[in-house]
């Protein structure tokens, strides 16, 4: 009886120590620089998260290796839920681009749902003769073996998408990669290299103001974002079943206890109706992820199929950042 009751007086004690979740500011690491899209991404749901959990979020910005410092660090973090990671398709593209992952992204997290989506648009140089898709083709077909193919580094969204085009087109190119989106926008401005495909972030202001060519957009559907509203998707231009986007996500160390999962998932899904916010991810061309993908258990099979889709593209392509 004595056991008994001594072992609930503990079951109390925890309970009551989770439920008081969080004592504390908890600290979102992104595994990126600061100013970056994801870098935005963490600080406009952190300002959100804050009031919904009743404490400071504190952005850390853990940048290297295309994310896997800041990912590994969280992988072995406290599994409290005072250090959370918010990433993006990094997680389901680093076990291809990496041979010597120090972390697994399926069996060393904990999901805490799915935030937003980036869908990315295929542009040209402001010289390319191309003025629509059909065009485009016609052009690639006409200069296979002399096409530069921009993109914003080993690992980044930009090389990822030119990765699955070409790979679809049959159609190999001269890949050039950058330290970063910036420096490739400025060389595809100037002529330099002939096309890119890049999240809505990074083109749509150039695309709005007719300093890029535009051919198509990556999502299975057209979006509604006035700018980019004509463009077709590449799927209904012939690539079926094309469908890229540079999704985020919330994670926690493997071993979070449930109710603190909850709590974080509760607080992410009530910050993802924000007003604010979801105006401010639309002006980054974002869209915030309303569907089944919040719930933890969803959002881990999405990975999971991400990591299916994207594995086999890198290893065929043999481009490993390792």
């Amino acid at each position: 009886m004595k056991k008994l009751l001594i072992s609930a007086v503990f079951a109390g004690v925890a309970t009551a120590a989770l439920a008081e979740y969080p004592e504390k500011p908890v600290t979102i690491v992104v595994p990126f620089a600061a100013g970056g899209p994801t870098d935005k991404v963490a600080r406009d749901l952190g300002d959100v998260l804050r009031q919904k959990l009743g404490q400071p979020v504190i952005i850390e910005n853990v940048g290297g290796a295309g994310g896997t410092l800041g990912a590994a660090k969280v992988a072995k973090a406290s599994p409290d839920g005072y250090t959370v990671l918010l990433h993006h398709i990094g997680m389901a593209t680093s076990p291809a681009l990496y041979r010597k992952l120090p972390f697994d992204s399926l069996a060393d997290f904990e999901y805490l749902g799915l935030i937003n989506e980036v869908p990315m648009t295929l542009i040209g140089r402001p010289t390319l003769p191309a003025a629509n898709f059909g065009e485009l083709m016609k052009w690639i077909e006409a200069n296979k073996g002399k096409i530069n193919l921009a993109n914003a580094g080993l690992g980044a969204a930009s090389h990822l998408c030119g990765l699955l085009f070409q790979q679809n087109l049959k159609v190999d190119m001269t890949t050039v990669p950058y330290k970063g989106t910036g420096p490739a926008m400025t060389d595809l401005l100037g002529g330099q290299v002939d096309i890119m495909c890049d999240q809505t972030t990074n083109t749509t202001a150039q695309i709005e103001s007719g300093k890029v060519k535009a051919y198509a957009v990556t999502t299975t559907k057209r979006l509604t974002t006035p700018a980019l509203a004509k463009l077709p998707t590449l799927d209904e231009s012939g690539m079926k079943g094309f469908n890229v986007s540079i999704w985020h996500g919330l994670y926690a160390p493997k071993g979070t206890p449930k109710p603190v999962v909850d709590k974080l998932n509760a607080a992410v899904r009530a910050a993802l109706k924000d007003p604010e916010l979801i105006k401010r991810q639309e002006a980054l061309g974002a869209v915030i992820v309303t569907d089944a993908r919040l719930a933890p258990a969803d959002h881990k099979k999405f990975v999971e199929a991400e990591i299916g889709k994207w594995g086999p593209a890198i290893k065929a392509a043999g481009q490993y950042a390792d």
